[in-house]
């Protein structure tokens, strides 16, 4: 029961750290996202609606009971967004490598804890398809 608060937790604090960076990208120019960032602001564009979709999969599958196994897969999805960001960090020479390395700690964490150790319950009752 611990373990379930813990990954909640989590997956709100990423849902929360993911949508503010999605939406400073979003509203960023294209001359503040080239000076901030070493690919092409377009693809970081196309990033931060990754962030968005993966916020929204920590949640509300586990709000809605719908399709909960879309939050591993969310978390994983995640996951792999910071490992690209911690590699052109490192690339680029930045120092600011552990906000990105914490988050795809974090986003592993809950891929892990929500695929494995305390999966999120499906709805119960009758499926919508058998009436």
């Amino acid at each position: 029961m611990k373990l379930n608060w813990i990954l909640w937790v989590a997956q709100i604090v990423l849902a929360l750290m993911f949508l503010m960076a999605a939406a400073a990208k979003l509203t960023a120019t294209d001359a503040a996202l080239a000076a901030q960032y070493v690919p092409p602001p377009s693809f970081m564009r196309g990033i931060a609606v990754l962030e968005v979709l993966g916020a929204i999969g920590l949640v509300v599958p586990g709000l809605a009971r719908i399709r909960t196994g879309l939050t591993p897969l969310a978390a994983a999805g995640l996951t792999i967004i910071m490992v690209g960001a911690v590699v052109t960090t490192l690339m680029s020479g930045a120092a600011g490598v552990a906000v990105p390395l914490g988050l795809g700690i974090l986003a592993a964490f809950v891929a892990y804890g929500r695929g494995r150790l305390s999966p999120l319950p499906e709805r119960s009752g009758p499926s919508p398809q058998a009436a």
